[in-house]
């Protein structure tokens, strides 16, 4: 029996649709560029939490220590998925990846950024072998450290890691299966050691890695930071601790300026800057939400398809979901004559998912330079609208590991117990339905989240429309209308995706 989840009320759906049309007339009665508020805060000088961040931060051994754990619990997981239960409910590797770490992860994004990079077991086991260090810089290498190759230095090759994570993640069934979880963990990791070995820096880090280029587009959106504390100490610096390193402390790994950054992007808040900065002139603070995606980022070429891409496997994420693609997927197959684990079916599908989601977002690119019969060309209308997208897959993978999150660890502490799930049973029909009734949170305060998010997101892709339009073309108004069109169509396809009942992963 297939058990789903309950979808989102549609009078909470109704509620939405009416504050998405006062959003959208007050975006069109508004001539002004969106300027966020500029305040920040230092978490150091903070009372209680301050003190804790600056032993955390100003040290290297704290950090040592929280990533040996996470290491440890990476190889535990290995573990469990080769040599556990194949049952995936049972067994530590799958019901830790994909019902706790992954949805945790992009939970935590809003909170805390790119925390996850700085303690990444990925990148924690390449260095140790290849760099031979447990936390302090040495000189002993076995890298060959030879350039990247220039087709090589954009984040095109994470992208197609990203498509094809989702490819294994969906089509072959990887969340359901421990082994196959715990070789894809194995996978990653000997991307990022051979990657070290071969080349200088750390490429994995800044353009092979789908997990944490998502992470990374994500935390544009984080109400934190890392940041100078004086940008005119910054400017004068000579030195520059915090991209070459010291003779301790490693360099940036993504190969950062801190006193040019101006988006989370690549940093992977591994607080190496801080600790080099000979001025102490580097902090994590807070900021608002919205600053750096509506007015401080900049977009390339790659970073645009990353963004749009992003969306539409977040989109079809949701879609593989519902009870109904099981029967589409089975009449595609047969129109096509696909027989067997209708591989070939889903890549279709998939193709087909984010080939649409790329026409769509063209067409209304297409529309807005029509309409504002601007001589700006069509690539830099199509980068720098690409931000819109970013909001609006945020919230709504937020939105949607929700459901996975508070409805589907029911039963943890036995996994715990026995995270091998040696002589365990496949979940009997009461634990299935314990699942519905002992959740972490009350329902009505999940649907309440999950509205709050909807609305959240929305409201920023129109104002980085807003922002992009002046910036960009010098239009606001009615001129936006296409792309505050393609906001309002993504947005009704989530917000119809939230009303269905969803397909529990496990």
């Amino acid at each position: 029996m297939i058990m789903t989840h309950p979808g989102l009320p549609y009078e909470w759906a109704i509620i939405i649709c009416l504050l998405m049309i006062i959003l959208i007339v007050l975006a069109l009665r508004t001539s002004s560029i969106y300027e966020p508020r500029q305040y920040s805060i230092n978490l150091v000088e903070l009372p209680v939490i301050g003190p804790l961040i600056k032993f955390l931060t100003f040290n290297s051994w704290p950090l040592f220590i929280l990533k040996l754990i996470v290491v440890l619990l990476f190889l535990f997981v290995i573990t469990a998925g080769l040599f556990g239960s194949p049952i995936a409910e049972r067994n530590l590797a799958t019901v830790l990846t994909w019902n706790l770490w992954w949805t945790g992860v992009i939970v935590s994004v809003f909170f805390l950024g790119s925390a996850w990079c700085a303690i990444c077991p990925w990148d924690t086991i390449a260095g140790w072998l290849i760099r031979r260090r447990l936390w302090y810089r040495t000189s002993s290498n076995n890298s060959l450290n030879l350039k990247l190759p220039k087709r090589l230095r954009n984040i095109y090759p994470a992208l197609f890691l990203l498509v094809g994570l989702t490819w294994l993640e969906l089509g072959f069934g990887f969340t359901i299966n421990p082994y196959m979880t715990a070789f894809l963990g194995l996978l990653i990791m000997l991307l990022a050691i051979f990657s070290l070995a071969i080349y200088e820096n750390k490429p994995f880090c800044r353009f092979f890695c789908p997990i944490g280029r998502t992470i990374g587009f994500y935390s544009q959106l984080a109400v934190v930071e890392l940041r100078p504390i004086d940008t005119d100490i910054c400017a004068n610096c000579t030195t520059l601790e915090c991209y070459y390193g010291t003779e301790t402390i490693e360099p940036c790994p993504t190969r950062l300026v801190m006193g040019r950054l101006k988006q989370n992007t690549y940093c992977t808040s591994c607080g190496n800057c801080v600790q080099s900065c000979s001025k102490k002139n580097i902090a994590w603070r807070m900021r608002p939400p919205t600053r750096e995606i509506a007015q401080d980022a900049r977009s390339h070429w790659d970073e645009a398809w990353f963004m749009l891409i992003l969306l539409g496997i977040t989109s079809f994420h949701g879609v593989t979901m519902m009870p109904f693609f099981e029967k589409v997927l089975s009449k595609l197959g047969y129109m096509i004559n696909d027989s067997g684990s209708l591989l070939l079916t889903f890549s279709i599908l998939l193709f087909i998912s984010l080939l649409i989601s790329l026409l769509v977002y063209i067409f209304f690119i297409w529309l807005t330079k029509i309409l504002s019969i601007s001589p700006i060309s069509f690539k830099k209308l199509f980068s720098g609208f690409a931000f819109t997208a970013l909001p609006l897959a945020f919230v709504y993978h937020l939105a949607h590991n929700l459901n996975h999150l508070v409805r589907e660890n029911d039963g943890i502490g036995q996994i715990i117990l026995n995270p091998l799930g040696i002589e365990a049973e496949p979940l009997s029909m009461m634990e299935k339905h314990a699942r519905h009734t002992e959740i972490l949170l009350n329902q009505d305060l999940i649907f309440l989240l999950q509205s709050s998010l909807i609305v959240f997101g929305f409201w920023v892709s129109l104002k980085i429309i807003q922002n992009r339009g002046i910036s960009l073309i010098k239009i606001n108004g009615r001129y936006l209308l296409p792309m505050i069109m393609f906001s309002v169509l993504i947005t009704g396809i989530h917000l119809w995706l939230l009303t269905q009942p969803m397909i529990m992963r496990m």
